[in-house]
């Protein structure tokens, strides 16, 4: 069974290995969505995979690290790109969630990544 929360947050950043005349290399912002999945059997007691609360108990320090922030400045984000936040969040996450199986970053309506660990 896969369940999924997902969480907000806003924060500015540039690609600083980006060509000069790129725009991803000037300053901008994006209003990310993370959906945190994970898999596991369903508790036979509890009747679910887990609770969701511990997942936001998990998510919260590092929405904390990345919300309202320039991303460039957070430790292991000098190169922000939505692959590399995802790996990120992923790396924190991980040791707390045994069963996270996917991390998706919505940097825009229309575009994203999906990291699966290694």
């Amino acid at each position: 069974m896969d369940i999924w929360k997902q969480f907000t947050f806003e924060a500015a950043h540039q690609l600083p290995n980006l060509p000069p005349e790129h725009k991803c290399r000037r300053l901008h912002g994006h209003s990310y969505r993370v959906t945190v999945v994970i898999s596991a059997e369903i508790g036979s007691d509890s009747g679910w995979v887990m609770d969701f609360a511990d997942v936001q108990a998990a998510f919260d320090p590092c929405y904390d690290a990345l919300d309202h922030r320039y991303l460039n400045e957070v430790p292991g984000l000098e190169n922000p790109t939505a692959e590399l936040i995802a790996i990120w969040i992923w790396q924190r996450l991980k040791p707390a969630l045994p069963a996270l199986s996917e991390i998706r970053i919505d940097e825009t309506c229309t575009a994203g990544c999906v990291y699966r660990g290694r």
